[in-house]
Order: structure tokens, then C-alpha cells, then sequence
């Protein structure tokens, strides 16, 4: 089992947690192949809106990687992105970069935010989702 960070405008993680999927970098599929079935995948959002400079700078959504492959899909008649199924967290809620910022291994990794698409440790999965994910 893999972890993954995933950046996206928070409108465009909103639309793919609505509708049980991921797309990422542009609906590339390489990103996509690259997590297999019951993977972890965290989205940040670094700002609200795409082709806004409205900040957000949280993480937002968290899912597991479900079986299949990245499929194409038509967003419009210029647009197909590539697109894969996953089963987000329910119960979970965004956090602020800044409840991470000051962790030695958030230290180590923040600067492949720009990457759009990168693997984590469990150990820093851990720290993000814990208080994505609040205890009952």
C-alpha cells in the first residue's frame, strides 16, 4: 500500500469527491497509473477556485484507491481527462497547511507541492490524516 498527496483547486476536489473520483495534473493518466487499488490519496488545495488566486492552502479530502483502471471521461468536447475511482472519507475534515507546517517530514516533502502528484511516507499520511480525520 502506497500514499499520495494530489493537488488540485479546491472546486475541482470538491466535483471529484462528488462524484467518487480523482484527476490529476491536468487529467493526465500517468499520475493515475501510478496508484493501484488500496492506496491512499490526499488532496491539497492550494487555492479555491482554478484560475483564481484566491488562497486555500488546505488539505481537503482524503480517499482510497478502488479497483480499476484510469478511465477517460468528457468534460467537454476539447477536454478528456483521464480519471480514476476512488472512495473518499466520509467523515473527514480539512485541515490548514498549517497544522502541518512545523513537522519534520512535512519539512522534507512541501516542496513537491509544485509536482502536483507525489508519494509520502505512512508516517507523514499519519500526521495529515489524523487531523483530517477527527477521533468519535
Amino acid at each position: 500500500m502506497n500514499y499520495w498527496i494530489g493537488v488540485a483547486s479546491k472546486d475541482h476536489v470538491n466535483r471529484g469527491v462528488a462524484g467518487g473520483f480523482c484527476q490529476l495534473c491536468h487529467g493526465k493518466s500517468a499520475p493515475l497509473n501510478r496508484m493501484k487499488e488500496g492506496d491512499w490519496l490526499i488532496y491539497y488545495a492550494p487555492k479555491k477556485r482554478f484560475k483564481s488566486k484566491e488562497p486555500c492552502q488546505q488539505f481537503i479530502a482524503l480517499g482510497q484507491i478502488l479497483a480499476g483502471d484510469a478511465y477517460l471521461f468528457e468534460m467537454a468536447p476539447d477536454f478528456v481527462p483521464f480519471r480514476k475511482n476512488v472512495a473518499f472519507v466520509k467523515n473527514s475534515e480539512a485541515i490548514s497547511l498549517q497544522a502541518v507546517a512545523d513537522d519534520p517530514l512535512w519539512q522534507e516533502y512541501r516542496s513537491r507541492l509544485r509536482f502536483g502528484h507525489f508519494q509520502i511516507p505512512k508516517e507523514l499520511f499519519d500526521v495529515i490524516s489524523s487531523g483530517m480525520i477527527k477521533a468519535v
